[in-house]
Parts: C-alpha cells; sequence; structure tokens
C-alpha cells in the first residue's frame, strides 16, 4: 500500500479512536481528577487546520512521554505541562522549558509578531525570576492557544524507555504523517497557521508541531499496533 493508503487508515483509526473517547479532549477544560491512563500517546488537531483531500482534522503534534528508562512521568503530568498553570505566582502561564511544544508555539507567536527582542529571550535558556517574569504574558498567549485546541489519547501502559511501544508508535505516526518531507507533503498547513511562523524552518514545511521523526522512513506495521491499542480502548 502507499503511504497515502496508510495515511489513510492512520485516520480511519484516529476517527474509531475518536468515537470511544467520546468526542475530543480540551485542556481548556481538563484537570488530573478526570480519568487517565498512566501512560499513552496524543494527538493535537488545531482549528482551522484540515486535510487536503478529505477536508477532515488533520493531525498537528504527535507526543508521548516517558521515553528514558525509569521515567515516571505520567501522561497526564505530561498534558499539564502542555496545559500550562491555572494559578501560583503567574497563572495562566507556563514553562517554556518544561514543554517542547509550548517552546515552538511561543516562537512561532513572537515570529509572527515580528517581536525579536522577546523571540530571543524566548529562544535562550535563562530560568531566572527576571527573565520569567518578562516572558510571562507570551507564555499566557501560549497556554491559551494550546489549551483550545482538541486532542485525544490513546492508552499505551507499557513502561518507560526508548524503545517502549509508546516511543515506536509517536516515532513512526510523525514520520508516516509527514511522508514527502520537504516538498511532497499530502496534507498541508493553511495560510493561516500558526507554525507557518516558526523560525524553526521544519515546522511550516512539516505542517506539525514536531521536529523529530518528521520525514524518516516509517514502519507500515506501526498500523497494525496502533488499531491493536484503539480496539482495547
Amino acid at each position: 500500500m502507499h503511504y497515502r493508503g496508510h495515511q489513510e487508515y492512520f485516520y480511519k483509526l484516529l476517527d474509531s479512536l475518536i468515537e470511544r473517547l467520546g468526542g475530543p479532549r480540551y485542556l481548556k477544560n481538563s484537570h488530573g481528577r478526570m480519568k487517565w491512563p498512566k501512560r499513552g500517546l496524543y494527538f493535537f488537531f488545531e482549528h482551522g487546520e484540515r486535510r487536503s483531500e478529505t477536508k477532515a482534522c488533520r493531525v498537528v503534534r504527535v507526543g508521548t512521554h516517558a521515553l528514558k528508562k525509569g521515567a515516571g512521568t505520567s501522561l497526564w503530568e505530561r498534558l499539564r505541562n502542555h496545559r500550562g498553570h491555572l494559578s501560583g505566582m503567574r497563572p495562566g502561564g507556563g514553562n517554556r522549558n518544561g514543554s517542547v511544544f509550548r517552546y515552538h508555539v511561543g516562537a512561532a507567536l513572537l515570529n509572527a509578531a515580528d517581536d525579536r527582542d522577546l523571540l530571543t529571550i524566548w529562544m535562550s535558556n535563562k530560568t531566572d525570576e527576571k527573565t520569567r517574569d518578562i516572558l510571562h504574558p507570551v507564555e499566557v498567549m501560549v497556554s491559551e492557544h494550546i489549551r483550545r485546541m482538541p486532542f485525544v489519547w490513546l492508552t499505551v501502559d507499557d513502561s518507560p524507555g526508548p524503545y517502549s511501544a509508546r516511543a515506536y508508535l509517536e516515532r513512526n505516526c510523525i514520520a508516516l504523517l509527514t511522508c514527502g518531507y520537504p516538498d511532497q507533503i499530502v496534507d498541508l498547513p493553511s495560510s493561516s497557521w500558526l507554525g507557518s511562523h516558526s523560525p524553526n524552518e521544519i515546522i511550516p514545511r512539516a505542517g506539525m508541531w514536531n521536529v523529530n521523526h518528521v520525514g524518516d522512513p516509517y514502519d507500515p506495521r506501526t498500523l497494525d499496533l496502533l488499531e491493536k491499542y484503539v480496539q482495547h480502548m
């Protein structure tokens, strides 16, 4: 099967997952008291981003967590990092250094606004209190953007590590969705997609908030494993 056929099957499996979950969820109204699996994979969509041929919503980010041996981060803890803070010293904000997703979204927002000074600070590794205060308004904008994005998750409760099923699925799903990178991507981003303003050249051309595994060869057997986990949801 050509990779376009594989992509179509991927989205059919995702449709089944969405149905089993009763629809997508949003981080703006998610919290840790909800029923979450300990470990899993997540798929984010974005309003206005549609597939080229079917016009169905397209995936803009695939992610997981606990890929280092012995890591204890749960799925919800990872999603909470993307959501940002609800309270504390800087409510509504977050930590760009604790979420590469947040980092990329913030960089795109600042690049779109042509704020070079703030972008330089944002892309630095500085974490002192003054820097956090300066960047707090940006962190708030990032939180607001990500919290509006629908997402679904897949339970894959295996042991942490770089050779876990979650790592395999994440890597190959990203590779599958970005087949043809950089010049022949099937599902191109819309002209208004925020990621088009990313200073990282991979993101605008891939149409995803992912950098690692973009355009890599993928293993078609990924779909068999994905189907297995979807059926057990």
